[in-house]
């Protein structure tokens, strides 16, 4: 996903830790778009709401929210068509959330998970590729469910 614009967002509980993952992404040459918020108090439906509708739309590859357990922002996220934000604490879940499902978005917690390991999860889901495969008949498959309810 490198040189590909990727959407970034936060509530005020994890606005230090995008703001530290920013840093990141700067040193490692990734661009990328902030949907907010500045710091001030706000709501993770919104900011998580402005990310997901630009990695939906194809405007970023992919995307990074924060709040501050992840949960709230990757349920958010998640609302929108297309998306498969994945919230993990640990790099297990990162990595497989690209490799078998494809996930287009990660979520972290602010107050769950330190810059360290936030830079590690990044970095795994940033570079791992989807595997494809029978992992792909899956995702197609929850694909599937949310254009049923669409229809």
């Amino acid at each position: 996903m490198k040189h590909k614009l990727i959407a970034v967002a936060s509530d005020h509980a994890g606005f230090e830790l995008k703001q530290h993952i920013i840093g990141y992404l700067e040193e490692k040459g990734y661009p990328y778009k902030d949907f907010g918020c500045d710091g001030e108090k706000s709501d993770y439906p919104v900011c998580g709401e402005r990310a997901a509708r630009a990695v939906a739309s194809g405007e970023c590859c992919c995307g990074l929210v924060f709040c501050g357990t992840g949960i709230g922002i990757s349920i958010s996220a998640n609302k929108i068509n297309g998306i498969r934000c994945a919230c993990c604490s640990d790099t297990y879940s990162a990595e497989f959330s690209r490799l078998h499902n494809d996930a287009n978005m990660l979520a972290l917690g602010g107050r769950v998970v330190g810059t360290g390991l936030a830079e590690k999860l990044v970095h795994l889901f940033l570079t791992t590729e989807f595997e494809g495969g029978r992992h792909k008949d899956r995702v197609d498959l929850i694909m599937r469910l949310e254009k049923r309810d669409t229809e």
